[in-house]
This record gives structure tokens, sequence and C-alpha cells, in this order.
């Protein structure tokens, strides 16, 4: 058996965050634990440079666009979606189904479908307290979605405990 056949596809759904800087960090920490990583990129991620390397560590293109109409639709089928980190912004677009940017728009297609989704929660306390964002949770949690504890401090090992074992 060759290493890509034990290896599982994911879906990396990452978002502008402070924790973008230490994505490389995460993307070792997915192949450690047996994942074929494609990145997608917010548009906002996608313009910060902290994802430079992240093609070669991948092996594939990071995606951050919706395909213009000569170009297909990404072909992607993940074993697991993960969102790290998970903002304010895409969250709330998310739970209220904005479908404005190709992450936000396949997350919608992939909530309460089969494949299993993890967002790691990463919001400043004052967002946190608005009133729409805990509704905004438990919408995405009803629909399966693990979510990492928004009280708790972020790392991105929170994030890997709730991806599905192998």
């Amino acid at each position: 058996m060759t290493d890509t056949a034990t290896r599982r596809e994911l879906l990396l759904v990452t978002c502008a965050a402070t924790p973008l800087r230490r994505i490389g960090e995460l993307v070792d920490l997915l192949h450690a634990a047996r994942w074929q990583v494609t990145v997608l990129a917010t548009p906002t991620a996608a313009s910060w440079p902290f994802l430079a390397g992240v093609a070669e560590r991948t092996g594939r293109p990071v995606l951050h666009r919706m395909p213009r109409p000569d170009e297909p639709w990404p072909d992607l089928a993940p074993d697991a979606v993960l969102v790290a980190p998970a903002t304010f912004n895409t969250l709330n677009k998310w739970a209220t189904g904005v479908n404005d940017n190709l992450a936000v728009g396949l997350l919608n297609e992939y909530l309460g479908g089969t494949v299993p989704i993890v967002a790691a929660v990463h919001v400043k306390p004052a967002l946190a307290a608005h009133p729409a964002f805990a509704a905004h949770l438990d919408l995405l949690r009803t629909a399966g979605v693990r979510l990492t504890d928004p009280a708790q401090p972020f790392t991105w090992q929170a994030a890997l405990d709730l991806l599905p074992a192998h």
C-alpha cells in the first residue's frame, strides 16, 4: 500500500485571522495525521502573505476564488472539512446561507451533508458577545458541525482532536 493510499482527503478552509501566520504548522500536523490537504482560502485570507508556501507544502494549488465561466469547478471529494481559523465573518455568513465567495459557497454545500465538518473558532470576545453569534453557532452545531470552544484559547490541536479518526 502506498503512502497516498492510506491518506484521506481534507478540505482546509482558512480565514483571515492571526493563526493564519502559522498555517504551515497546521498543514504539517495534518500531514502527520495522514490527511492529504487541499487549502481553500477566503478572499481576505488569500491576500495575506502567509499562504505563500502552502501550495508547495501540500502539492496542490491554493483555491481562493469562484471559477470563471471558462474554468472547471474544483473537483473535490473530501473525507472531511476543517475550517481553521474560523472567523466571526465566515461563521455568520455560513450560518445564514450567504454564498458570496467560493469558501463559504462550498461550506454551504457541505452543511447538512455526510462529510464531517470541524470549525476551529477564532473570534475576539467582543465579537463573540454579539447577540446573533451564539444562535449562529447553535445552528451550525445542529447541522452537524463540530466546533471548538470559542471561550478556550485557540490551538490547532483542539481542531485536530475533533476530526474523524482514520
